[in-house]
């Protein structure tokens, strides 16, 4: 039985466009120890394949983390998939504000170490003795409190779109890197200060709670459904946003507005902007930001090396990257010296 995408991205792109069909955008994590996640991930294949689902999944011996696109007519079968398994019973589902059909061209279960990549070789802590779940009104309450730090537990290139008002937002590559600074910052409030976190989804802060926890902190606090649900609690309930800019998302669509505030600028230029792109060179591929007029005058690149690339013939510029790092490895998102204004 087919376990695995045979399509190409380009394959599946067209047989999204001659369906026409509506499709929702959403994603949804567990922490939960799986017995058998190789298992578990040729289940969830087998059945997600028949409805036609796409996107990028990551299962681990401590649970599951989503990105999806399900095809709006088959959600409900899609949920009933989801609430035969036990633990996915009645799981919540951050659906996206702004829907794309394209969000997700193939359909992607890997089995991994972690669902969350966190560099930790700590096994003595519980990931499911997480902190206090908020929504977003009791989170407005929380972040007014002079009592409280919030901390951003996402990287430099998502925070610097769009953050929470008073936010602390670490300069950092990964995750991991913010659980030790955070933790050094505050190591001397840890039983009197509100540490409040929040993230896209959820699932970064939830290991941070327990992380945390497991630290010696004692009031520790997570924004239920990150980012996503927040912004949909706020305009279903009417509620003040406190959020500025745009949130990134890990799917071709890269952000979702939440205020119509800019708070970024383009890399090169200096203009206000907060639109990311990947440069046009396959041998790089950097994620920066990149203003209109910009992307006119460097057609999509992050330099004038990978502007002069671009125009040589496929076939040179397939050997040149030969043997190469892929490019989104090669280098750091949104870092590198030829971005002046970075």
């Amino acid at each position: 039985m087919q376990l695995y995408n045979k399509l190409s991205s380009k394959e599946r792109e067209q047989l999204i466009e001659q369906a026409g069909e509506e499709r929702l955008t959403l994603s949804f994590y567990k922490y939960h120890q799986l017995k058998d996640p190789k298992a578990f991930r040729d289940d969830l294949f087998i059945h997600w394949n028949r409805l036609d689902v796409l996107g990028r999944i990551n299962v681990a011996h401590e649970g599951i983390n989503a990105q999806l696109s399900v095809p709006a007519k088959k959600f409900e079968a899609f949920k009933t998939v989801l609430d035969s398994i036990d633990f996915l019973k009645d799981v919540r589902l951050n659906i996206a504000i702004e829907h794309y059909a394209k969000a997700f061209l193939k359909l992607k279960i890997k089995v991994r170490p972690k669902i969350v990549h966190d560099g930790l070789n700590d096994s003595s802590f519980d990931v499911t003795d997480k902190g206090v779940h908020v929504d977003a009104m009791k989170f407005n309450e929380l972040i007014e409190d002079p009592n409280t730090v919030l901390v951003d537990m996402r990287n430099h290139y998502e925070s610097e779109i769009g953050h929470f008002k008073n936010a602390v937002t670490p300069d950092v590559d990964t995750f991991r890197q913010s659980l030790d600074i955070i933790e050094e910052d505050l190591k001397d409030h840890k039983e009197d200060k509100n540490l409040v976190m929040y993230c896209t989804g959820g699932i970064r802060c939830e290991k941070a709670s327990a992380y945390y926890k497991h630290k010696g902190f004692k009031k520790v606090y997570q924004l239920e459904g990150g980012i996503i649900e927040y912004a949909r609690q706020v305009k279903d309930q009417n509620l003040e946003n406190k959020f500025f800019g745009k949130n990134f998302v890990f799917d071709d669509r890269r952000s979702e507005k939440i205020s119509d505030d800019v708070i970024a600028q383009c890399h090169q230029c200096g203009k206000t902007c907060d639109t990311h792109v990947n440069c046009a060179n396959d041998g790089c591929h950097l994620l920066f930001i990149q203003c209109e007029d910009c992307a006119k005058m460097m057609e999509g690149c992050c330099s004038t090396d990978c502007k002069d690339i671009i125009q040589l013939p496929y076939e040179e510029q397939k050997r040149l990257r030969s043997g190469r790092p892929a490019g989104n490895r090669k280098f750091k998102k949104g870092r590198s010296p030829v971005l002046k204004f970075k």
